[in-house]
Parts: C-alpha cells; structure tokens; sequence
C-alpha cells in the first residue's frame, strides 16, 4: 500500500522530492503571489485533503501541454496543483471565450495570462497556445471539452494531440477525482468545512507526433487508466460507500448517469439552449 507524506498542504507518495522555484514563474503576480495563495487558505479552511500522485512527470522547465478530465468547475484548482508542487510553475488554461466575456472572471481570466477559446473560429486560440508552449509555459486543456455529467471519459476532442505536436511538447494526462462533490455541475455545492478530499494523478507523457486519431485513442486510454486508478484508491481509502451517490459513476454503483444518458441529457440541454 502506497505510504504518502506532506508537502507543504498536499499529500504526496513517499520519495517525493522538493524542487527550487522556478525562475520566473514562482514570483508572478497576481496568479501564484495572490490567487493561488486565496486558493490554498481556502483549501485549508475547508479541511480539503488534496493527493498527487505522479507530479515528477511534469517538467520542471519548459514547455507542456496538460490533458485532464473534466468533472466538475473547480478541475483548474486541482489541475494546478502538481506543477505548483514542481516549482511552484504556473498552468495557462484553455477556456471557452465566454468566461472572459464575464465582467469579472474576464479580468481574472486575463490576469493570470489563461488563454480564450472561440470554438466558432478556433484557430487563433491554437496558435496562440502552440506560441505559448514553445516559449515554455506551461498549457492546461480539457480535451472533452465539457464537464461530463457521468463523471467517465467522454470523446474526446483531436485538438489536444494537434496542439502538443505542432509545438512539439510532450502531451502529459491528468486525472482529477473527488472535486466534483465539491462544486458538481448543477448540483449544490459544498464550499464549507465539508472535509471532502481529492485526488489528482499524473500519467507519463505521451508523444502527440502521429495520425491525430490514434494520438487522441491513445490519450483516451491513459486517461481512463489513470482515472480507473485515481477511483481505486479513492474507494478503497475512503469507502465503502453506500451506493446511489449523485457524484459516484453508474459503473461503481453510483447514482450518475451512463455514459449514453448523460449524452441524451447534452443533447437535450444544447436543444432547448437552441430554442431560447
């Protein structure tokens, strides 16, 4: 059974080793001086216990492209946290254009150098993070695109691969578990000192060079296994669970829809959207 110790606020393998700050990134302001500090207090005061699992696979320098699942609001706090923990890097999201349209999460966006993606006409928001990666930053996506309502790995989108290969950065998978019982899509949230913790593992990177669909294929597969072993330990750690719960997949005896049902439930959401 794997022993875990502290670093910092998180919980870490044992072996884990601390690295110096990186050069630049580690003094930026307002993202890490201020925003992920408020992030961590928060952490802190809601007794959120937060495990990761394979941080060594993100580079300490240089250029990245972070692919994780997506299941709840809250995935680019958790996504964050293990190159926070290799140097306190920093992680430049991909969001969709209409949360920097938002008067005040635009200017928050924006602050923190995250990147706006207009899936109407997406070639500027890819060029602008291949740009990104090749200086060295490191980019976060999320390659379902939305937040999936049956909390297993939906199609993914090709654009991940194509990005990572075309700035020539290794493609590295992230799998976030537990965050959406924390601020689940359309579900109530549990901001208080509800003590939930979290999971966040780190897959060894994958080359994006090569046929885009077999690249995404291949990006699906060690999602999903990091996922699968994200769900294990997560279960066996702090279950059993009674089952029926609204944040647990159908496949583990939980009260979240199939992977078809929550389509259906896209689709119908994207119709009445239509509608209005």
């Amino acid at each position: 059974m794997t022993k875990y110790i502290k670093a910092g606020q998180f919980r870490v393998p044992e072996g884990y080793g601390a690295i110096v700050g990186h050069a630049s990134e580690s003094r930026e302001f307002p993202y890490g001086g201020l925003f992920i500090r408020l992030a961590k207090l928060w952490m802190r005061a809601s007794g959120t216990t937060v495990t990761v699992v394979g941080s060594e696979n993100i580079p300490a320098d240089g250029g990245a492209l972070l692919a994780s699942n997506h299941t709840n609001y809250f995935d680019m706090v958790w996504v964050g946290i293990p190159a926070h923990l290799r140097g306190r890097r920093l992680v430049r999201f991909m969001a969709k254009k209409e949360i920097f349209e938002h008067r005040v999460a635009g200017v928050l966006m924006r602050s923190m150098k995250h990147l706006s993606v207009d899936r109407a006409a997406g070639t500027a928001s890819v060029s602008e993070a291949v740009a990104r990666l090749k200086a060295g930053d490191l980019v976060a996506v999320f390659p379902e695109a939305t937040v999936s309502l049956s909390y297993e790995i939906k199609e993914l989108k090709s654009g991940a691969v194509r990005i990572a290969a075309e700035a020539g950065v290794p493609l590295i998978p992230v799998a976030t578990w537990g965050g959406q019982r924390i601020l689940p899509k359309g579900g109530k949230a549990q901001l208080g000192r509800k003590k939930i913790p979290v999971r966040v593992h780190v897959g060894t990177p994958i080359d994006p060079a090569g046929d885009p669909v077999e690249r995404t294929a291949a990006l699906k597969v060690a999602l999903q296994e990091l996922l699968e072993e994200a769900r294990g330990e997560y279960e066996r750690e702090y279950g059993p669970f009674p089952g029926g719960e609204s944040w647990r997949p159908a496949s583990l005896g939980g009260g979240a829809p199939t992977l078809e049902e929550a389509k259906e439930i896209e689709k119908k959401t994207k119709e009445e959207r239509a509608r209005r």
